[in-house]
């Protein structure tokens, strides 16, 4: 494996420590992210999440994750159906708060809900001034 695999496996063992089975049973849509460079959860990342309808994206929620990088929230479960979504993570406003300059000004996570079969989702950004990575945890809400 490696080194960048296994730092990144490492980051995203980390993500996930924190959050309890019933954060995955009850919040069908919840984001944490990692700050690679601190190796702490990134707090007050803004974001946006959108749902694609009638060839158009609607704004959902917005939201900033909080001290342990996450936000949940960001739909209820009735209001969550099948379809393409969009988190938009203002990146380049999270690296000017640490007076680190960055590349990118967004990190996007275009996914499709529900195309088999209901699910909830965890997706988690590992987050530096020049590249990030996504990754997601998808489960059934009954587990």
């Amino acid at each position: 494996m490696t080194r960048t695999a296994l730092s990144l496996l490492a980051a995203i063992t980390v993500l996930f420590c924190d959050a309890t089975p019933e954060d995955y049973k009850t919040c069908p849509l919840m984001v944490k992210v990692l700050d690679a460079v601190s190796g702490l959860p990134a707090s007050a990342v803004k974001l946006e999440a959108y749902r694609h309808t009638d060839n158009n994206w609607s704004l959902i929620q917005e939201g900033a994750t909080d001290n342990t990088g996450e936000v949940h929230g960001l739909i209820e479960e009735k209001d969550f159906v099948p379809g393409l979504y969009k988190v938009v993570f203002q990146t380049k406003a999270y690296w000017k708060s640490k007076d680190q300059e960055a590349f990118h000004e967004t990190a996007e996570v275009i996914f499709t809900a529900h195309g088999q079969g209901h699910r909830h989702y965890t997706l988690a950004l590992l987050l530096s001034p020049y590249s990030y990575s996504t990754t997601a945890v998808v489960t059934n809400p009954q587990e």
